[in-house]
């Protein structure tokens, strides 16, 4: 049976996308260089004293899954290109929007050339517990990767990313519009 074959018998899974293990040259560059940025090696070594089980993801992730440490807290974190999951392998690739917003974060290691990103993560996360009570709701990482996604709440005491934030406020209670006339 050829490849094609294979992959035409496997069961219909509507919520996952398609993976034909090709990369685009983006995710090619962001492969090469979270490798070359050390971040990459850094996720493998956190993947094996953490004894998870690595495989190969889609768009050059590296999934780690099992992970069973404390911390973070987080369902899925991101070390380079590879995502650490608390779930095993089925669940991970289940849950392509939580996946998809780890990979915006494989995106920002490469972007902060690897392990810079992460004390710049970690001032991001303290601005927005300071600003929000939680450490991702204005956390600009967070927020480029997709706060939904990633399973953060929006930000209570004024949304920093909404153009009419000096006229908006958002509070527990919900939205409240400042009307200046």
């Amino acid at each position: 049976m050829t490849g094609t074959a294979q992959m035409d018998k496997q069961p219909a899974r509507p919520w996952l996308p398609r993976y034909h293990g090709l990369m685009t040259s983006g995710q090619r560059l962001r492969q090469l260089a979270n490798l070359l940025n050390a971040s990459t090696p850094l996720g493998l070594l956190l993947a094996v004293c953490a004894r998870t089980t690595v495989r190969r993801g889609p768009r050059g992730l590296l999934l780690a899954t099992g992970y069973r440490w404390r911390l973070p807290f987080a369902a899925a974190f991101t070390v380079g290109n590879v995502v650490l999951f608390r779930a095993g392998p089925a669940e991970a690739l289940a849950n392509p929007v939580l996946l998809g917003h780890e990979e915006g974060h494989s995106t920002q290691y490469a972007w902060c050339l690897g392990v810079p990103f992460l004390p710049l993560y970690f001032l991001a996360a303290a601005w927005s517990l300071w600003r929000t009570g939680n450490p991702g709701s204005a956390n600009f990482f967070e927020r480029r990767a997709g706060l939904q996604a990633g399973g953060y709440p929006p930000a209570l005491r004024g949304n920093p990313s909404n153009d009419d934030s000096k006229n908006n406020l958002e509070t527990p209670a919900g939205r409240v519009e400042r009307n200046e006339a």
